[in-house]
């Protein structure tokens, strides 16, 4: 048995969850902060048999999308968009995945 720890988008999140659930996988949903910029995330616990982990991570690839966001240019990022107006184009999205080995699972 593994557990699949995702850490997703809020904006992907609902749809990881329910495509998981249609496929026949219970998934645990946890609000998290991290990140780059320090954003609003969340973290999607999951436990599956062993044959189930690729699977599970094809749904985050298909519901996790990566995107472009503009964030601030320059070394003081408040400031430097204030004063010039400019933004720089980063990459955002898809999922951070980890697949954990599960010595033993109970429901109770």
């Amino acid at each position: 048995m593994k557990l699949v720890i995702a850490v997703v988008q809020d904006q992907d999140a609902t749809d990881a969850i329910q495509t998981l659930n249609n496929a026949g996988y219970r998934v645990t949903r946890v609000a998290s902060t991290g990140g780059f910029f320090s954003e609003g995330n969340t973290t999607l616990l999951c436990g599956v048999e062993d044959a189930a982990v690729p699977r599970v991570i094809a749904i985050f690839k298909q519901t996790c999308k990566k995107r472009t966001q503009l964030i601030p240019a320059g070394p003081n990022i408040v400031e430097s968009a204030a004063m010039m107006g400019a933004f720089v184009e980063v990459e955002v999205g898809g999922a951070t995945v980890f697949v954990l080995d599960v010595e033993h699972f109970e429901q109770v």
